[in-house]
């Protein structure tokens, strides 16, 4: 990870850049089209659509959700990311993608969403600590705010594979998969990496998108929100239920709960083609 300093701007300041940046890129796409293609184009929606389909990218306004382009990295190691680009953390992530996370942040913004707050930990209220020597307790406070649902899709001949991407995950812990709930989004934040140079988008340098161990920092778009995601060591792959390493899948994130994959999304579901111990997957 690239050493930084935290931004000089208050934590109000950095969010209104985040959501200015969005509409910056509405703005972009409406001027960057020329003239004749710009009178087709009308609704900002359909213009960020058409930009975010070039990483891969799929909106569906109609279900409040996106469609990530993604393939299956480590299953067999320990994991402290769902997803990461190629230059974050790939040596600990079940998925990577090719996709700039900026762009995938501006289309989670485009669904409505607004950023939350990241885990901390807070002292006890001093009326609840011993007193004596014992240093004051510190209680975890779990992300809270607007998020999405994570799911998984592809395809094998006929067959459509659909399922939760905490299926997909193991609590070595608890001997069970991880437990299904809201991932909270961050919306990254901005730094300087280095002196006197300009804040950029952490989640852009780092190439990390998706946590699923906690991390202080807040630099991903989402995180997991459950107090057992603040043991680093304890995630692993379910992987015989996910096709092998390398194979591409779709990363659904929805802001409702889905029954199976929005038909705005069955054209671009893809197919494992490799073949495990023989076997054509």
């Amino acid at each position: 990870m690239l050493p930084c300093t935290y931004p000089r701007t208050t934590m109000k300041t950095t969010q209104s850049l985040r959501l200015a940046g969005c509409a910056a890129l509405f703005t972009f796409v409406a001027y960057a089209i020329p003239s004749p293609a710009r009178t087709r184009v009308q609704d900002p929606q359909d213009a960020l659509s058409e930009l975010l389909a070039k990483e891969g990218i799929e909106l569906d306004y109609a279900t409040g959700a996106m469609s990530i382009p993604a393939r299956v990295l480590i299953t067999t190691e320990l994991l402290e990311y769902l997803l990461v680009n190629n230059q974050g953390a790939s040596h600990e992530s079940l998925l990577v993608t090719d996709a700039k996370p900026s762009l995938v942040n501006a289309g989670m913004l485009a669904l409505g969403l607004e950023p939350g707050e990241n885990m901390r930990r807070e002292r006890v209220a001093p009326n609840q600590v011993e007193t004596g020597d014992a240093p004051p307790e510190m209680r975890l406070v779990v992300p809270q705010g607007d998020g999405l649902l994570p799911y998984l899709a592809w395809k094998e001949g006929a067959e459509l594979y659909f399922m939760r991407a905490e299926d997909a995950l193991c609590d070595l812990a608890a001997e069970r998969s991880m437990r299904r709930h809201r991932w909270v989004f961050l919306g990254s934040r901005f730094a300087e990496f280095g002196p006197n140079r300009e804040e950029q988008f952490v989640a852009d340098v780092e190439g990390n998108l998706i946590n699923l161990a906690f991390f202080t920092e807040g630099s991903t778009l989402m995180t997991s929100a459950l107090p057992e995601c603040a043991n680093q060591t304890i995630w692993g792959a379910n992987d015989w239920l996910l096709p092998p390493r390398g194979e591409a899948v779709r990363l659904i994130l929805s802001r409702e709960p889905l029954l199976t994959v929005p038909s705005a999304f069955l054209a671009s579901l893809p197919e494992p083609v490799r073949e495990r111990n023989g076997i054509q997957r």
